[in-house]
């Protein structure tokens, strides 16, 4: 039995998710405070709205997917009524390996996961680490759970604030260049919804080169790039207001941030 404990976005993504990819509906549990969303939930599922305590008792398969202020009292809550056999997965942003067990019986296996928005549209990128009773079987549980909106990476552990600094906060820095796009466009005469419509397709498709074609992305900049060209001229520019610098300190930054707030 899977239960997921929190049905906000992400949780209902991954409810979503599971059972478009067979999960049978009377195998999830999930958990959800909200009245009105719960009656929502069992309406559009056909799912099972419990009491975290009871989905505690009854799960091998614990998705905690609620706010990491939240966490440590749910875990001091559901941990007595916990098997010390059941997989716990917390895709809860900033909490380690290291706090889930010390506040799970001992010998619990644990997975820390850190996926991105796009996993509300199945496109996700979710990266993972085990701790330290947790084994390959585990992995792979947490794996196929989390592939059901997008693909997986395991990492070390040491790694995740530099996943959440990438994949985790990375959906805004694409979303702040097609907007400033956008706009350069509006600027220059292009009605906006034109200027959105080929800054959207752009970035798709410069994703599936990326992702598709096995080349580096500097030799696919360097395809598009003709000697005196349009966009030589454009790459100057961005190369003169360091936009690259910009980027990689950036970066930097959220993975400190990130660092900060998991007290890793």
């Amino acid at each position: 039995m899977i239960a997921i404990i929190g049905a906000g976005k992400m949780g209902e993504a991954l409810l979503a998710g599971m059972l478009a990819t067979g999960h049978a509906p009377e195998d999830v549990l999930v958990t959800e405070p909200r009245e009105e969303h719960a009656g929502e939930l069992r309406a559009r599922y056909g799912i099972e709205v419990v009491p975290a305590a009871d989905a505690a008792k009854r799960a091998d398969t614990l998705l905690l997917a609620l706010k990491p202020q939240d966490m440590v009292a749910l875990l001091d809550d559901l941990a007595p009524r916990l098997s010390s056999s059941c997989l716990v997965i917390s895709v809860a942003a900033g909490i380690t390996t290291a706090v889930l067990e010390e506040h799970l019986p001992s010998g619990t296996p644990v997975v820390r996961a850190m996926p991105n928005t796009p996993a509300l549209m199945g496109q996700g990128m979710t990266a993972i680490a085990g701790g330290a009773h947790t084994g390959e079987a585990h992995l792979d549980r947490a794996e196929a759970l989390l592939g059901t909106v997008g693909d997986v990476i395991r990492v070390g552990e040491q790694h995740m604030d530099t996943v959440t600094a990438i994949s985790g906060s990375g959906p805004a820095y694409f979303y702040f260049i097609a907007e400033t796009m956008i706009e350069a466009g509006v600027a220059m005469g292009m009605p906006r919804a034109t200027a959105q419509k080929l800054v959207g397709q752009t970035i798709t498709g410069a994703a599936a080169m990326l992702n598709g074609s096995g080349e580096h992305p500097v030799v696919l900049r360097e395809a598009v790039t003709s000697p005196g060209g349009t966009t030589a001229a454009a790459l100057r520019e961005l190369e003169r207001h360091g936009v690259r610098t910009a980027f990689t300190d950036a970066i930097e930054a959220a993975r400190d941030r990130s660092n900060a707030l998991s007290g890793s």
